[in-house]
């Protein structure tokens, strides 16, 4: 007998976590909101730096637009873009605690390949700390304050495995929410 697909509902929870799982708790969508956040809009872009299935990554953009979490937007003749919406960028805190936890529970020593620097900091600026807050002015800054860069790969004892013009874009410093690539 096959295994039965789980639904996206937890009907019986009455829970604002279980409201939240059921637009953001399916495999992949919070990676497709990561690229969102690194400035990621585009379909083919979206499917080439994740390497997602064409349907599942269409299943979860829907889903995410029928949630007021992604804007979809025409850019060229026939194509759209995805753009957070001001309920998407309310995830920000969520998306990088959870990526603060792997870095240091899954990840292991040194934890994490990158890090995000309070860019418009009026005390100088400063890497986030736990629950993203800027140690420099004590801020919880917004997602378009912020500057990602990539650890050295070097330092890390890592090889770059992915080259894809996202991949590539990200390698560089690189504002929150700027179009990429």
């Amino acid at each position: 007998m096959g295994a039965v697909p789980l639904g996206r509902d937890y009907d019986r929870q009455d829970c604002a976590l279980a409201r939240a799982l059921e637009v953001v708790g399916e495999r992949w969508t919070l990676l497709v909101l990561r690229d969102c956040f690194f400035g990621v809009r585009r379909f083919a872009d979206l499917r080439a730096h994740l390497d997602i299935p064409r349907a599942v990554l269409t299943d979860r953009l829907a889903t995410l637009v029928e949630a007021g979490v992604l804007e979809r937007r025409p850019y060229a003749a026939g194509r759209d873009e995805y753009v957070l919406t001001d309920t998407g960028l309310d995830l920000w805190p969520a998306l990088f605690t959870l990526a603060r936890w792997g870095d240091r529970h899954r990840v292991g020593p040194g934890g994490g390949r990158r890090r995000f620097r309070h860019a418009d900091c009026p005390a100088g600026g400063a890497d986030l700390a736990t629950g993203g807050l800027c140690p420099a002015c004590g801020t919880l800054p917004p997602p378009s304050a912020l500057e990602t860069r990539r650890l050295d790969p070097d330092t890390e004892g890592e090889r770059e495995a992915r080259d894809d013009a996202v991949s590539r874009a990200l390698r560089r410093p690189h504002r929150l929410l700027t179009p990429l690539p």
